[in-house]
């Protein structure tokens, strides 16, 4: 089985699709990407990305929101607070380096919060 995204014209995955080994000529990524891609365009149209499960390639699965970045050839998470910035690697990055422990991001504060612990 191969795992396929949907884009649309912004980048954005809109879905993900599961296609059989046989409607992409049996073949492994990056040899399967252009057969599965024309079959999932024939099925239900648009442009496809071939994602993989085990993240093997493209650096993650891709999701519902996630972005594909042709030049970094992969899908990125969606942005999870406005002053984060994207690495080289396709990694959200806080302004702030995370300290050791259980903590969470305060956006407001610009911080870094330990969380807290069960009792």
């Amino acid at each position: 089985m191969a795992h396929f995204a949907q884009i649309n014209e912004d980048s954005v995955v809109t879905q993900v699709i599961v296609v059989s080994d046989s409607d992409c000529a049996g073949g492994n990524f990056p040899d399967s990407e252009i057969a599965g891609a024309y079959f999932c365009n024939k099925l239900l149209g648009g442009t496809w990305k071939q994602t993989s499960y085990n993240s093997n390639f493209r650096k993650r699965y891709a999701g519902i929101g996630y972005k594909y970045d042709a030049g970094l050839d992969m899908f990125i998470t969606p942005q999870p607070f406005e002053s984060w910035t994207l690495d080289a690697q396709g990694d959200w990055q806080a302004p702030v380096a995370k300290p050791e422990g259980p903590h969470t991001w305060d956006e407001a504060a610009q911080a870094w919060v330990a969380a807290e612990q069960p009792v």
